[in-house]
């Protein structure tokens, strides 16, 4: 039995660094488990076996990339799909499905080449007009989540067979980031030209695993892709996925055989051990954050938010909720990411006086009600926040939202003035930032947007990411986003795995979790 934490050298980073961003999402939808938003039908399920992985991790909200409504959903749909880049160990955008790209010499267009003989799962060509027409989709489809990210796309086209080129309406070189995640998976035209809808249930991508079963908020069964671009690296043949076990038996459910590997929470670290388990703690740039809806009272009142801001013991909260797992932050980025700003260390550092001040100094005091929406079951964080800040004025009453309805109604329909959650990040930093602190973003409630940022974003999309200024003109974006803007960010959440020992351990990777060299 081992604890094996893989976690970046905050003096060296080799995990999150200059191009980096995101680990595996928990974005809209949160830290907790997702419902799938549909039923395809049959296939039972049997257990184990070799060459077999049982994984219970958490269902796709859809397995449609243009529609998926988490940021969390990037590592289940890379079962299905690849993206036209990926991101190394240390965050950089590498080629995938693309081998290179190359800008203009003003960054207004940007060229991918792709490999030679790709296929989608079904054996048929993935080609430069395939790709075309899967980001002319995310782009312009109706509903499509991924539209927001595109809006300086001008035209995507075909260039024989192997080369896309994209048109921009202005310079920007996060591209390549970008479309390492959702944003970049190439979804089968001859699939979505028919009937898109059935991608919600049975995606049609080029990924190391294709879907033979799937029951909403039950199971996905997948087997190996024989015409995966790296199939001679994919050991596994068949793929069983499950939603979150639950906490208090997810030990036993792995120990027992039910499941091969599970995310388990800080609590159970050492009853994992005990049992004869693998632990991993694998780096994160998923991080904790309160969600503020200032259309709504009291948040309308920017007392009340600032307030709320110091009001919060985050390193109790690491301490007692999280068992001491977990950096503290006042950022969405963490030490060793390029976009991390060190001015921002302390930046709202535990002061219950300032925080008492700001209240009466605005006639608050003993008057701030409201409530704090989580999804169920209630996380023992949100007790501590709820008590922290009923120790300065501010009373919330704990409103549990059923995690399948958390995007719907806290993003979506922006009915909840407060809400924790999680930010996950995104491939590409911009894309983080328009997720949110855009007008348009989908974890910004209030929708509210500033025009001092939005112009130090077009600065940042003008600097590719290898100059020596990107790193500065990074940075101050995030000092005005967390300066200017509600969101109350709390701590990194790791994500920790218990797993059997006859599974190897997964790889460390910024962005997503991967099963290439996997043995099980």
């Amino acid at each position: 039995m081992s604890l094996s934490v893989q976690r970046s050298n905050r003096s060296a980073p080799t995990i999150v660094s200059r191009r980096g961003l995101l680990r595996l999402g928990l974005g809209a939808g949160a830290l907790f488990a997702l419902a799938a938003c549909s039923d395809a039908g049959a296939g039972s399920v049997g257990g184990g076996g070799p060459g077999t992985v049982s994984w219970a991790w958490q269902l796709p909200t859809t397995w449609d990339p243009v529609t998926s409504s988490a940021g969390s959903d990037v590592t289940m749909l890379a079962l299905a799909y690849d993206a036209l880049t990926a991101l190394d160990g240390d965050g950089n955008a590498v080629g995938w499905l693309a081998e290179k790209w190359a800008y203009n010499h003003d960054g207004t267009q940007v060229t991918f080449t792709l490999r030679p003989g790709l296929k989608f799962s079904d054996g048929s060509p993935l080609d430069a007009a395939a790709v075309a027409k899967s980001i002319e989709r995310g782009r312009s489809a109706p509903g499509s989540l991924i539209a927001p990210q595109l809006v300086d796309l001008k035209k995507v086209a075909a260039q024989g067979d192997r080369e896309v080129v994209i048109d921009l309406a202005g310079t920007n070189y996060q591209y390549p980031l970008l479309l390492a995640g959702k944003t970049g998976m190439v979804v089968n035209p001859a699939v979505f030209e028919k009937d898109a809808h059935t991608l919600a249930t049975r995606p049609a991508g080029s990924g190391p695993f294709t879907l033979t079963s799937y029951v909403a908020n039950d199971h996905a069964e997948l087997r190996k892709n024989e015409f995966f671009h790296l199939a001679d690296q994919i050991a596994i043949t068949r793929f069983l996925l499950y939603p979150a076990a639950d906490p208090a038996t997810v030990v036993a459910s792995v120990a027992s055989g039910q499941y091969d590997v599970a995310r388990v929470p800080a609590s159970g670290i050492k009853a994992a051990q005990a049992s004869g388990l693998e632990v991993q703690v694998l780096d994160s740039m998923y991080v904790a954050v309160l969600d503020v809806n200032t259309s709504k009272p009291p948040f309308d009142n920017p007392a009340v938010v600032e307030a709320m801001k110091y009001g919060i013991d985050r390193e109790s909260i690491k301490k007692i909720a999280n068992f001491g797992i977990g950096d503290v932050g006042y950022q969405p980025f963490p030490k060793g990411y390029v976009g991390y700003n060190a001015q921002l260390a302390q930046a709202f550092r535990y002061d219950p006086a300032k925080a008492r001040k700001i209240l009466a100094d605005a006639g608050l005091s003993g008057k701030v009600r409201s409530t704090l929406s989580a999804a169920a079951p209630v996380p023992a964080a949100v007790e501590q926040i709820q008590a922290q800040l009923a120790d300065i004025g501010i009373d919330l009453e704990i409103d549990l939202v059923p995690p399948s309805q958390w995007t719907q109604i806290v993003y979506l329909n922006r009915g909840k003035p407060l809400g924790y959650d999680g930010f996950a990040g995104r491939e590409s930093p911009l894309q983080a930032f328009q997720v949110l602190f855009s007008s348009t973003g989908l974890m910004n409630p209030s929708r509210s947007g500033d025009p001092e940022l939005a112009a130090q974003l077009a600065k940042v999309a003008a600097i590719p990411t290898d100059a020596p200024e990107y790193p500065a003109a990074l940075q101050e974006a995030t000092r005005i986003a967390v300066t200017r803007f509600p969101n109350t960010f709390l701590y990194e959440v790791p994500s920790i795995l218990v797993r059997r020992p006859s599974l190897a351990p997964l790889k460390q990777h910024p962005s997503l979790l991967r099963w290439e060299g996997v043995t099980a």
